[in-house]
C-alpha cells in the first residue's frame, strides 16, 4: 500500500501533536517539516528532512496547516495552485464561509482538495455536537471550554502592535456561556486602550 506522504507546515503545539499523530498512522509517511527557520531542528525532527519552503520536499500528497489562523488562506492559495491537498484547522467561526469561497476555484482549477477547519472548534466538535443533535433533536446541546488557555486567542493578541506579550483564558460561565480573560504586557509608547480597542475590532473575538 503506498503511504500518504503529509507534510507539516508550522512547528508549533499544532505541529508536534501533528507529527505525533502521523507517526502512529499506519497509511501517513512524514514527507518532511516547514519552518520559518530551518537550521532550528530539535531533536524530534532529527530523522526529518526540514526546510523552508513546501516546495523543497518531494512528492508531497497533503500539507497539513499547523500555521496561525490568519496565514492559513496565504498557504493554502499556494498549495492548491501547485496541485497539493491541504488540511487546516481554521478557527475564525465568521470567516470559515469566506476562506471557503476563496480556495474552492484554486482547489477546483488545479485537482487538489482543500479541507478547512478540521480541527477542534470547529472541527471534531463541532461533528459531535451534531451527532449529539441528531440522537436527541429536542435537546439542549452546547459546549463549555476551560478553565485553560486559548492558544488561537493568545496568538491573535500577540500579532497586535504594542503587545510584548500575552495570554487569553477561556472561563466556562455555564450552558456555553464563556468569559475570556486577556492579559497583555504591553511594549514600551503604547497604552493599554490602544491594544483593547485593536483586540475589540478583531473577528477572532467576535
Amino acid at each position: 500500500m503506498k503511504k500518504i506522504r503529509a507534510a507539516i507546515v508550522g512547528y508549533g503545539n499544532i505541529g508536534r501533536y501533528v507529527l505525533e499523530a502521523l507517526q502512529q498512522a499506519p497509511d501517513f509517511e512524514v514527507a518532511g517539516v516547514v519552518r520559518r527557520d530551518p537550521s532550528n531542528v530539535p531533536a524530534e525532527l532529527a530523522g526529518y528532512k526540514v526546510v523552508a519552503d513546501v516546495m523543497e520536499l518531494e512528492d508531497v500528497d497533503v500539507a497539513i496547516l499547523c500555521t496561525p489562523t490568519r496565514e492559513v488562506e496565504k498557504h493554502a492559495r499556494v498549495l492548491l495552485a501547485e496541485g497539493v491537498n491541504t488540511v487546516d484547522s481554521f478557527d475564525i467561526h465568521g470567516s470559515i464561509a469566506d476562506l471557503r469561497a476563496t480556495l474552492d476555484p484554486i482547489a477546483k482549477a488545479h485537482g487538489s482538495v482543500a479541507i478547512i477547519s478540521a480541527g477542534w472548534d470547529p472541527g471534531s466538535d463541532s461533528i459531535v455536537r451534531a451527532l449529539m443533535q441528531a440522537a436527541a433533536p429536542k435537546g439542549v446541546t452546547y459546549t463549555n471550554f476551560g478553565p485553560g488557555m486559548s492558544m488561537g486567542h493568545t496568538v491573535a493578541v500577540k500579532s497586535k502592535p504594542g503587545v510584548k506579550n500575552a495570554l487569553s483564558m477561556t472561563i466556562p460561565l455555564g450552558t456555553g456561556i464563556h468569559r475570556r480573560m486577556v492579559y497583555v504586557e504591553v511594549e514600551d509608547g503604547y497604552t493599554i486602550d490602544q491594544i483593547a480597542k485593536s483586540v475589540k475590532e478583531d473577528p477572532y473575538f467576535a
